[in-house]
């Protein structure tokens, strides 16, 4: 069996408070778009990962993917399997490329084991492996809230639109991106304010990490403005970076010369 875990951006992220578990709750939207990776499952008499691809620097056993397997085999007694992973989506780059991989695991499994996991259910079990791996389960838009694991479901579409994502060779630390940020509640949520047109979101959609991080990593402010320069109609760092995406009306040529040495990605929405 073979599933196509897609990434998904960040549209707006505001930081509203720090909790007294030490995490913060937030607010933010989390949209799929069309950048892949590839997991292959077969019948094996023991269990194996193999990943090919972009190099993780995690043992087989701290893959969410293997932590996803291991998560049912628990309860429904799965056969060994030989999992072939092939990472495409950048890590480090606030895209859930690792929560894609887990929820698509565990619903490859599900359907190839028919194990009769509802919606609900396969949830459940995604939210036990991270704060956002539930919402690749649906896979639909949904604006997020508590630590990013609570999803209501948001009526946005930006189908037809022309998404353009960069990812530097630079790694953002999460937890360092969190210590710099001022928790304050937003004046209107995101939910209202995507409502207005695109190309006023440039104004009022904010992702409050980038303060901090632009400071540290000026060469990420520099790819966002440079995706205005080119005529994003909106433009934003994904989460807690370092990955960057200009939301355009159409495709734009000769992108992979404008940003040349960069990881660079164009799909359709």
């Amino acid at each position: 069996m073979i599933v196509y875990p897609n990434a998904q951006i960040n549209i707006g992220l505001n930081v509203t408070e720090r909790r007294p578990d030490g995490y913060h709750n937030l607010e933010t939207i989390f949209y799929p778009i069309e950048l892949l990776d590839v997991i292959e499952i077969t019948d094996s008499q023991q269990f194996s990962i193999k990943v090919t691809g972009t190099v993780l620097d995690n043992t087989p056993e701290d893959n969410l993917v293997t932590k996803a397997y291991r998560l049912l085999e628990r309860e429904y007694d799965l056969p060994p399997v030989c999992i072939h992973l092939h990472k495409h989506i950048p890590t480090g780059a606030g895209l859930g490329g690792g929560s894609s991989d887990a929820a698509f695991t565990l619903k490859a499994l599900n359907t190839k084991y028919q194990l009769g996991l509802d919606i609900v259910s396969l949830e459940k079990y995604a939210s036990q492996l991270g704060a956002d791996c539930a919402f690749f389960i649906n896979n639909q838009p949904v604006l997020a809230t508590g630590i990013g694991n609570i999803f209501s479901p948001i009526s946005l579409s930006l189908k037809g639109k022309t998404i353009i994502l960069i990812k530097p060779d630079v790694f953002v630390s999460t937890a360092d991106a969190y210590r710099h940020v001022i928790p304050k509640m937003p004046e209107v949520s995101l939910a209202e304010l995507v409502k207005k047109p695109l190309k006023d979101w440039k104004d009022c959609v904010e992702n409050d990490f980038e303060r901090s991080v632009f400071l540290k990593y000026p060469e990420i402010a520099a790819i966002k403005d440079l995706l205005y320069d080119i005529g994003a109609e909106y433009a934003s760092m994904s989460g807690s970076g370092s990955a960057v995406y200009g939301i355009f009306d159409s495709p734009i040529e000769n992108i992979d010369e404008i940003f040349a040495g960069y990881f660079v990605r164009q799909r359709k929405l």
